[in-house]
């Protein structure tokens, strides 16, 4: 995966249509139909940070992690901007490492669909799993199978802001892993400066990411079409996950 130095420049221009508040308020009400309390909480990949920042504003006892240095730094300055006094920490999410436990993990926006090795994947399952308080809550969401093969797919898409142009192209390959180029147009001026930037996202299927939370020790209490408390449907290109602890088990 790439170390997203270009794009964390541009990245909350790139996904403005993303409401966070939205966002903080649907994680809460899926944490109180199941009837969880916050917590100390982590935000795993918190990448820029807004939704990291929006729950410390409301009060949850929150930190964030990510594998990008200049990812956490759009974070820490966003939390110093609010006068927020935040924990970021620089980590890949299968080498997750604590210095104590936490009640509640959040992982959003498809950061899981950027770990393409499913024996990776599982790794990052245990690791949170390792971390977790008794009847702690690990919600997150990924893009479905629905999506990159729909939606993504091979598809070109094109973002036109005030900052930034972006050629968003894809490529869909085996496994259903999507090869994604992104060329980053940079207005100054007249002028524009290119950058590019090179990812891929991978989609699981729904009962292969129930059987490796399993694995992990966690039950997974529901499964939701994103942003309702519906079930998922076939045409869902994003599911929203809700897992709770059983049983930590110590693989390292």
């Amino acid at each position: 995966m790439s170390g997203y130095q270009l794009f964390s420049q541009f990245y909350d221009n790139l996904t403005f249509n993303v409401d966070y508040k939205k966002r903080a308020d649907y994680i809460q009400s899926v944490l109180s139909l199941c009837g969880h309390e916050w917590g100390l909480t982590l935000d795993l990949a918190c990448g820029t940070g807004s939704l990291t920042v929006e729950l410390k504003r409301r009060g949850v006892d929150i930190f964030g992690i990510d594998g990008s240095y200049d990812m956490l730094s759009q974070a820490m300055d966003k939390a110093y901007d609010e006068g927020l006094e935040m924990l970021f920490l620089c980590q890949q999410m299968e080498k997750l490492d604590l210095y104590g436990t936490i009640d509640t993990c959040i992982c959003t926006l498809d950061s899981l669909n950027h770990i393409t090795d499913k024996a990776k994947l599982q790794t990052v399952f245990d690791r949170v799993a390792l971390f977790m308080n008794p009847d702690g809550t690990f919600v997150f969401d990924v893009n479905t199978v629905h999506k990159h093969q729909h939606i993504l797919a091979n598809n070109t898409f094109v973002y036109d802001t005030e900052s930034v142009y972006c050629v968003w192209q894809n490529s869909l390959k085996d496994n259903n892993i999507v090869n994604i180029d992104l060329d980053l147009f940079e207005r100054e001026g007249e002028a524009y400066h290119r950058y590019s930037e090179h990812f891929k996202e991978r989609a699981y299927e729904i009962d292969d990411l129930k059987e490796m939370l399993e694995k992990s020790g966690f039950e997974v209490k529901a499964v939701y079409h994103d942003m309702t408390t519906e079930p998922l449907r076939e045409d869902s290109d994003r599911a929203v996950f809700v897992a709770r602890i059983v049983e930590a088990i110590n693989k390292m």
